[in-house]
């Protein structure tokens, strides 16, 4: 069941958004070759404490870390340890936090030093489709509006779109109704409607849509071993049209990134 949220909630839920994007924003000054992504996440789990939040993984389903640490071909999921980042890897950080009942949730993916002229373009168009996608969350379209935007932007580059790993709704859960696939068909699914809460989160690999599920139970990687790159965002429906909850901005302020992509979605 579909939880809808009031304007109060709603500004709750931004501030939660808010701590991950801070927490985002912190990390991107700290990810370079020789951090390993346990180091990286002993920060974050501090900084989230700092701000007057838990850290919403850790303990979540057993997830033994306060982040989600992906590097390379892992999609998601990938558990912190001490292998130190490389020159020319990516990371997806997925991070989580829980203030005043509800969650954030929030990813990006990181360039560890140089990258790869091909790697660097499939995590632009990944997280240009994050946007496509958000640009169809509105009131009167369906889940498959939301889907078919992202998958038919991602795959026209010829990447694969995987199909097991979904966005989902947020509140005082970390995954609540509808599921928020990234593939579908234009007028299928729920219907959008004013005051709900979603998380969009592409996942888009320089190869085949195939994945593989690890002993751990967490991990999952491209079947193909190539890259993968995610990007999340948590937005509402505000006044018929889809608003920020979270934001890139100290991502983009930490690595000299100048956008204005995100205006568009900001409370008016």
């Amino acid at each position: 069941m579909i939880k809808i949220k009031t304007r109060e909630e709603i500004e709750i839920m931004r501030e939660s958004a808010l701590v991950v994007s801070r927490t985002l924003g912190m990390l991107a000054k700290e990810v370079k070759p020789g951090v390993s992504t346990l180091y990286l996440d002993k920060l974050a789990e501090e900084f989230i404490r700092e701000q007057g939040a838990i850290p919403g993984f850790l303990g979540l389903y057993d997830f033994p870390n306060t982040l989600c640490m992906s590097p390379n071909s892992q999609i998601v999921h990938g558990i912190p340890n001490k292998t130190p980042l490389k020159e020319g890897d990516i990371i997806s950080i997925d991070c989580g936090a829980k203030k005043n009942g509800f969650y954030g949730d929030h990813a990006y993916t990181f360039a560890v030093g140089e990258i790869d002229s091909k790697i660097q373009k499939l995590l632009d168009v990944t997280k240009e489709s994050l946007y496509v996608g958000i640009r169809e969350f509105k009131v009167g379209n369906r889940v498959g509006d939301v889907g078919f935007a992202i998958q038919n932007f991602t795959e026209k580059h010829g990447y694969g779109v995987v199909r097991e790993l979904v966005g989902h709704g947020l509140g005082r859960e970390m995954h609540e109704d509808p599921e928020m696939p990234n593939y579908g068909k234009r007028g299928r699914g729920k219907k959008f409607v004013e005051g709900m809460v979603v998380a969009i989160e592409p996942m888009t690999n320089l190869g085949t849509q195939k994945i593989r599920q690890h002993a751990d139970g967490w991990t999952i990687t491209t079947l193909d071993n190539k890259p993968s790159a995610h990007f999340e965002h948590d937005i509402a429906i505000v006044n018929g049209k889809p608003e920020l909850l979270s934001t890139f901005k100290y991502v983009n302020e930490a690595l000299g990134i100048v956008t204005d992509v995100e205006d568009e979605f900001r409370a008016s």
